[in-house]
């Protein structure tokens, strides 16, 4: 399995597996990053003007039309979308979730509004980019000529220690911690109450 700096587990062999899509990447099919910015990296962004601005993944160069308008490509490397890179092979790439929900247990995120208590769910790095100080993408040697590309998953606190612990991968058939549940259900109720509402009246008239 691919692992930190540190030495520990991420919980998963292939990174890129666990990818819907591309942050950059439109409804239509284009790259947002090369529109957006371009200055960043010119010769990318020329490249991608050539073609209309397409993602080279999910465009099929045969034709001029994005292939993405109306549905989210499915999870993986890219190989199985039409265009003619994967996913690793854009410099850019860039994956974050955005559910918040873990994606071990799928335990939910309660956030109170007025609270500085510990969030129930935690950024999980699968990849980090280049110079963000995590590990690479190629095998146990490093031979990869690869970028490095952030790749974050949320999950939660509990399934986080266990992966980090090296004996849990991200994609266990898993239910939520006993702690996490109750956790969870202690939020969530106090949620309820502090939505609760009490006219003035009512509480001058209980005192």
């Amino acid at each position: 399995m691919e692992k930190t700096d540190a030495g520990t587990s991420v919980g998963v062999a292939d990174p890129y597996a666990h990818v819907d899509r591309c942050d950059h990447l439109t409804d239509e099919g284009r790259c947002r990053f090369a529109v957006k910015h371009g200055d960043r990296d010119p010769a990318f962004a020329d490249a991608r003007s050539a073609e209309e601005f397409r993602c080279p993944v999910v465009a099929d160069g045969a034709d001029r039309t994005p292939k993405v308008a109306d549905e989210t490509p499915e999870s993986g490397d890219g190989s199985n979308l039409p265009g003619p890179w994967d996913w690793a092979d854009c410099p850019h790439f860039r994956s974050r979730q955005h559910d918040r929900e873990c994606v071990r247990c799928g335990l939910a995120e309660v956030r109170l509004a007025h609270g500085d208590e510990r969030p129930l769910l935690e950024e999980h790095h699968l990849s980090y980019a280049d110079g963000s100080g995590g590990g690479g993408l190629g095998d146990d040697d490093g031979n990869d000529d690869r970028p490095g590309h952030e790749i974050t998953v949320y999950l939660c606190r509990w399934c986080h220690s266990k992966v980090h612990d090296s004996w849990a991968r991200v994609d266990d058939d898993a239910s939520p911690d006993p702690e996490a549940i109750a956790a969870r259900e202690a939020r969530r109720s106090r949620e309820q109450d502090e939505m609760g509402f009490e006219s003035a009246a009512d509480r001058f008239d209980r005192g």
